[in-house]
């Protein structure tokens, strides 16, 4: 435990979790942070900028845009602001820093703090047995990387991650990259987010992305299910559409183990109703699902469903969608028919006469959209209960038609447009096939490693070199003492970042920090200002434009790295210079390569964008193994608990995203000055003999032994019995890397089984 964590954790203090989100106390404290971090006159410049037309795009979540002409001036969120603060920062971490602090130093320090100290200004080595960074030339770092790329003994020896903040351009030069070399080893952070999400779709509807749009939410889905996510936190703006919804008549189901106060009520900051009135109520029906329970719960609706359609023939269930646009509807009958409640209320937590009641609402809607985040991604059954939300949507055919379907929600910008560009470990071949003819190389065609098993193979010594476009690596993994060493177990480390973080502390035995620009600031290049290309959330492809100064001279745009990376390594054979220099030449390949970036440059035009194909969503058309909509036969489970154990959920505090800590307070659920607590239900703290505040360490339980977290303070919560919820990635210790999602393979940080015990 970092030293500057165990004097926060006397300081927690708790209070009840709040009832509302948003309203006058997130404009003070997003605009407090503004002022402490890159001050008021630019960072206000910055805010205005953001999400607008011939902006940039928020570095922060990947929530669509309103259309232009109905976008506020101010387009973002709290969080987004703090987003765009954090890395328009006034401090600056260049060649003074590190020769006054080692790195040993620095990997005592936490989250927040080695973040804090501010922006990377120029880049940086790390020798062999050195105990500072040092600065290093451009054209040097570039040159040794290159080098220790060539001396591998096969190019599967390297490993090139991302992060989502990466743009389309700059995701497409680096899988060419990647593939160049001659390897599909191309992990990124969806396999850890919304892989289970694209596994499941894409077999059950043949697209892995959601099929809804913004509008389909604000103005015509009847009912709208919120399943596994805190959208008052993890995309705030969110709440402003469902505002929208609620107010034409919509209704609104929350499924979640945890009440989330952005989901109660929403103070609407901009609108006299949010301001002066008490805001908007959001939930109407509220199911307080176990952990893991979802499955079972899906199950039980499609269950009851069934049982009213069989009761009263061609009156519930979509009979004429299901024939002709459909296949396995007969099979999967039977087994809801089977199914025995009493499994479905014990592995739910819920009881049968809530289902029912749910059940009731959405036979009384007409179009029903099912959203969800991690919530539902992060658990072995993750792929079958995401199967499953899509047989509940097939069952009244609300796929394929205005107000309808199924929509994962993105937790960073542009993490979907990175996979849309061909960072995927197991692209498929015509993928590979349009690459060969553009660009006259053949790509490798076996696949390459993901996240989990990129870990394990530096784990066993069987990768040279790692490179991560952007993210904090380490940090967002699980099993973090496992990926520390797995990463000190590499010849290389390189690292393409705007901040410092602890992955660049946990470092190969040479190490280089290349420091890039942000979203905000403006990219200039041989052939003039530079644009980039974001897809959101909902399959919306837009530019962003940085307007600001850079942050230092030194810095360079993630395509002109990776564009200098190639030509340090290649040469001009693809034309790596001419990229960098002009990234129309990039979008004109994209456009020949990709699948609906046709006329890419010429649609960009278009304020707002343009939407990629959505065949589900906009012809019926299901490019699956059948060709149909696919429903599944996904059996019902949920994780088995040990007698006096509990099912551990991480989760995100309100002052962070993703592993970016911009302090320690979460004020929605009432945690103030620290992060080092667990939620769990009162009932269970007393059956072990503990209180709400006694300091208490955390085993997970896993067949290779015990992992440990220590010093935690406990907090009394409104879960379900059994379960406890803790933040990462402070909590990414307890998860072990083999525990996995079936198919996809995303690490179960959703479902661990944990014993909380009284502080050693």
């Amino acid at each position: 435990m970092p030293k500057d964590v165990d004097k926060l954790l006397d300081e927690v203090r708790i209070k009840k979790p709040g009832t509302a989100a948003v309203g006058f106390p997130a404009v003070r404290h997003a605009m407090q942070y503004v002022a402490s971090e890159p001050g008021l006159a630019r960072g206000t410049r910055a805010l205005l900028k953001m999400n607008q037309v011939k902006g940039f795009d928020c570095p922060g979540c990947a929530w669509p845009d309103p259309i232009p002409g109905q976008r506020s001036f101010a387009e973002f969120c709290e969080n987004g602001a703090k987003a765009a603060a954090w890395e328009t920062t006034k401090g600056r971490v260049g060649r003074e820093f590190f020769a006054a602090h080692s790195v040993s130093e620095l990997r005592e320090q936490d989250h927040h703090s080695l973040e804090k100290h501010g922006r990377l200004t120029e880049p940086m080595y790390l020798a062999p047995g050195a105990e500072h960074y040092a600065p290093i030339s451009w054209d040097d770092a570039l040159h040794l990387i290159a080098d220790r790329l060539r001396d591998m003994a096969n190019p599967d020896r390297a490993a090139f991650y991302t992060s989502g903040r990466a743009s389309n351009e700059a995701a497409f030069v680096y899988q060419l990259l990647a593939r160049r070399l001659g390897t599909n080893n191309l992990p990124d952070c969806s396999n850890m987010c919304h892989e289970s999400s694209g596994a499941a779709l894409n077999e059950t509807i043949g697209v892995g992305k959601g099929v809804v749009s913004l509008d389909d939410i604000t103005d015509h889905a009847e009912l709208i299910v919120v399943v596994g996510q805190n959208p008052g936190t993890n995309h705030p703006r969110m709440l402003s559409a469902l505002e929208k919804a609620k107010n034409r008549g919509a209704r609104i189901v929350t499924v979640n183990p945890l009440p989330e106060a952005g989901l109660v009520r929403f103070k609407n900051p901009q609108s006299l109703r949010g301001v002066v009135r008490g805001g908007t109520k959001l939930t109407d029906r509220y199911l307080a699902v176990r952990v893991n329970g979802d499955l079972a719960m899906f199950a039980g609706v499609c269950k009851a469903l069934l049982a009213r359609e069989d009761a009263e023939p061609n009156t519930i269930l979509d009979r004429s969608f299901i024939e002709t646009y459909c296949d396995g509807f007969d099979e999967v009958c039977q087994a809801w028919r089977d199914l025995d409640w009493s499994v479905i209320e014990a592995q739910s937590g819920l009881a049968r006469q809530e289902i029912e009641d749910f059940a009731s609402d959405v036979m009384a809607a007409k179009s029903v959209v099912v959203t969800w985040a991690m919530g539902l991604t992060q658990h072995r059954n993750a792929v079958a209960t995401i199967r499953e939300i899509v047989n509940f949507l097939l069952l009244r055919g609300n796929i394929g038609k205005p107000g309808a379907g199924p929509s994962p929600i993105r937790g960073h910008s542009n993490v979907q447009g990175d996979r849309t560009m061909g960072v995927w470990e197991r692209v498929p071949d015509a993928f590979l096939d349009r690459v060969q003819d553009e660009f006259g190389f053949e790509p490798p065609r076996a696949h390459g490693l993901d996240t989990v098993d990129t870990i394990r193979a530096m784990r066993d010594g069987q990768i040279d070199v790692f490179f991560a476009l952007g993210g904090n690596f380490v940090a967002a993994t699980p099993d973090t003492e496992l990926s520390e060493s797995a990463m000190r177990n590499c010849a290389l480390t390189v690292h393409v970042a705007t901040k410092l973080n602890r992955s660049h502390v946990c470092h190969g035995a040479e190490a280089l920090l290349l420091p890039c620009l942000s979203r905000s600031e403006r990219d200039d290049q041989a052939a003039g200002e530079q644009f980039v290309t974001v897809e959101d959330s909902m399959s919306m492809v837009h530019e962003s434009r940085g307007s600001l100064a850079p942050g230092s001279p030194h810095l360079r745009s993630e395509v002109a790295i990776v564009t200098g990376l190639g030509h340090a390594l290649f040469g001009e054979d693809i034309g790596w210079g001419a990229m960098g220099d002009d990234y129309r030449l990039i979008r004109q390949h994209i456009a020949r390569v990709i699948d609906g970036f046709e006329d890419f440059e010429e649609r960009l035009r278009s304020p707002g964008g343009f939407m990629l194909p959505r065949g589900p969503h906009d012809s019926r058309t299901f490019n699956t193994a059948t060709g149909k909509a696919r429903f599944t036969l996904n059996r019902p489970e949920a994780l088995e608990v040990p007698e006096g154990h509990l099912v551990l959920q991480t989760v995100r505090s309100h002052d962070q995203f993703n592993t970016t800590v911009y302090g320690y307070d979460d004020r929605y659920r009432g945690v103030k000055g620290g992060r080092r607590v667990v939620f769990v239900n009162p009932e269970d703290l007393r059956e072990r003999g503990l209180k709400d505040g006694d300091m208490v360490d955390l085993v997970s339980v896993w067949s290779d032994g015990e992992r440990h977290a220590k010093g935690y303070r406990a907090v009394a919560y409104a879960t379900p019995k059994g379960c406890a919820a803790a933040y990462f990635p402070e909590a990414n210790v307890l998860v072990p890397l083999d525990s996995t999602a079936v198919t996809s393979n995303t690490p179960t940080s959703k479902s661990i089984i944990i014993r909380i015990e009284p502080a050693a």
